[in-house]
């Protein structure tokens, strides 16, 4: 390749690069110029428009006694204070059922399961709409504390929430 055609080919490119950023330029100047004009007159926002629809960080998790799905005492505040915080939101919530190492698989993921449905239950007879709440179950597959006796055990009975 002589001298020419390479200083041909190289002014090729550098014209093709710099038509292509002055088309890049000249479309992002055209949306600016497109966006629709806002009206003065508003409807008053619903209450849903109201909410805010940030991440849900601050959800606490609850513990279960061994091989039981029921709610403890204990954690109905954690529950309400959960709801609070969902009914404030346009997010979508996961509880996640778990369990410690005892059982076999199969038990444990239908007691994860049960346990996730309980606290859903609860929520939502503290208001918060089901359809902004989703279960899952893990069982023993993702323990919160490593650990083959009670004081790890105790922990990994429980049910997360996690906001999306």
């Amino acid at each position: 390749m002589t001298r020419e055609s390479f200083a041909r080919l190289a002014g090729a490119a550098i014209l093709m690069l710099g038509m292509g950023l002055m088309g890049c330029q000249t479309t992002q100047d055209a949306e600016q110029t497109t966006q629709p004009e806002g009206s003065e007159w508003r409807e008053a926002p619903s209450e849903d428009s109201m909410r805010e629809s940030h991440p849900l960080t601050d959800l606490q998790t609850i513990y279960f006694d061994f091989d039981r799905s029921d709610i403890r005492p204990d954690a109905r505040d954690a529950l309400r204070a959960n709801a609070d915080e969902i009914k404030k939101t346009t997010g979508i919530v996961t509880i996640e059922g778990h369990t410690d190492e005892r059982g076999s698989s199969e038990y444990n993921l239908a007691l994860g399961e049960r346990r996730a449905n309980a606290a859903k239950r609860y929520l939502v007879d503290l208001g918060v709409g089901s359809s902004q709440l989703n279960t899952v179950s893990f069982g023993e597959d993702r323990p919160a504390v490593q650990g083959h006796d009670e004081s790890a055990w105790r922990y990994n009975r429980r049910a997360e929430f996690v906001g999306n």
